[in-house]
Parts: structure tokens; sequence; C-alpha cells
């Protein structure tokens, strides 16, 4: 899974999260636009940090999207994000 590892070490590496849940929906889409036969196109992630203290939920977003830039330039065609600090966690 090499999209999805780069998520995983871009999220990890910029946000230091408590928590990061990243899965693959890309079997979901099969036949889609934007899907790719090997998949890892469709990614859903859910990640809990303190770096979001302070953001708005728009503002978290964007703060994800630059950290993966690249995926989305040049892999995943689409990207759900849930950005919580680990005070809206503990209370989901």
């Amino acid at each position: 899974m090499r999209v999805a590892s780069a998520i995983e070490k871009k999220l990890a590496d910029e946000f230091k999260p408590l928590r990061l849940e990243i899965i693959d929906e890309s079997a979901r889409h099969a036949g889609h636009a934007g899907a790719r036969p090997e998949g890892e196109s469709h990614f859903s992630v859910e990640i809990v940090s303190e770096a979001f203290a302070g953001k708005s939920r728009v503002e978290r977003q964007q703060m994800a999207y630059a950290a993966l830039a690249q995926e989305l330039t040049d892999d995943v065609h689409a990207l759900s994000l849930k950005t919580l600090t680990p005070e809206e966690d503990a209370g989901t």
C-alpha cells in the first residue's frame, strides 16, 4: 500500500497524532471517475491532534491537504477527512 503508507507517514510527521486511521475505500469506487485498477485512489482519514486546537474545520482540512499536496496531485482522487482535537475525540 504505497499511497496509504505515504499518507500515514506525512500526516504522522506533520501532526504527531494521538490517533490516525486511514481507510482505503477505493474498492467501493471501482469503475467511477478517478478510480484506478490497482486501487489506492479513494481514502477516508480520521486524525486526532493537538495541532488542530483553535482551528476551524476548514483550516484543519487545509492543513491536511497541504501536508498531502503531492499525493492529492498524483495519486489520490478523493479524500474524506475527519480532523479532531483530543478533547473533541474524547467527547465523540
